[in-house]
């Protein structure tokens, strides 16, 4: 059944859980911080983008509101866009190799290979939440009115964003095991996604029509109502999310579709 991805959670999710927490684990084991590193890595990058903007370029972020959208502004609208932004970009760039990395796996025809991206998000949002605890942080004692009512809407911006990434492990995942060179190519895309994304700029300073093009950019309405809901102090653009939400589901369904017609060959190539 095409649709049997999206409640794998809730028939494996104990062994979801336990993948992504070995994913986690592994990811920083051996080092001295351990799985200290997730929380050490964003805190210093948040630091160093407020060096870089307050101290040298003094830059200003047009429309911030708040007074003068100065250097400091800037580092926390970059910082919120980046959140979004790396959690796409490890999905994308792990995704082709989920399957490949795991032939053994493969074999195994009871294992079910379609729970991959959902471990693979798992440990994605992980860094994520832990980004976001920086940002709020920051927000709470940096940012002119602290923390607002509507960064309680936070959840409800990024759970659209689920099925999109789901759907892009599922789909370069399946491509993966058949055309190597997609890792390769998502290399690229991923690199620049972030510069066609609006993470180092805002909305308000393109022109009207490639705004509008900017939205068929995936990663634009969520980026934009993360910093609405966290720096803004607005409540999310519903409607934007709706029809997000309702695009996100359809590519994750037709994603889904793809893998489960493509996995029997997967044993085959592997």
């Amino acid at each position: 059944m095409p649709s049997l991805p999206f409640f794998l959670p809730l028939a494996y999710r104990t062994l979801i859980w336990q993948l992504g927490r070995r994913e986690v684990l592994g990811r920083y084991r051996g080092s001295l911080l351990g799985v200290g590193w997730s929380f050490v890595t964003p805190v210093m990058m948040l630091a160093v983008y407020t060096f870089v903007f307050v101290d040298v370029f003094k830059a200003r972020w047009p429309g911030a509101g708040h007074g003068s959208g100065g250097g400091l502004t800037f580092a926390l609208y970059i910082f919120a866009g980046l959140i979004v932004f790396n959690l796409f970009a490890e999905i994308a760039g792990r995704a082709p190799r989920l399957v490949v990395d795991q032939p053994n796996l493969v074999k195994k025809v009871a294992f079910p290979l379609e729970i991959l991206p959902w471990v693979a998000v798992l440990s994605g949002l992980f860094h994520l939440a832990l980004s976001v605890l920086v940002l709020l942080a920051a927000v709470a004692f940096l940012h002119p009115g602290g923390v607002q009512p509507s960064a309680a809407a936070l959840p409800l911006v990024l759970l659209p964003f689920l099925p999109f990434l789901l759907g892009l492990g599922w789909l370069l995942s399946a491509l993966g095991v058949f055309i190597r060179d997609i890792g390769q190519i998502m290399n690229f895309v991923v690199s620049l996604a972030m510069f066609l994304s609006p993470v180092f700029y805002p909305l308000e300073s393109l022109s009207e029509p490639m705004r509008t093009w900017m939205y068929f950019n995936p990663l634009t309405t969520i980026i934009d109502n993360v910093r609405r809901v966290l720096l803004q102090g607005l409540w999310p653009d519903w409607n934007a999310l709706a029809l997000f939400a309702a695009a996100a589901s359809a590519f994750a369904v037709l994603a889904a579709v793809l893998f489960q017609a493509t996995r029997k060959g997967f044993a085959d190539v592997l």
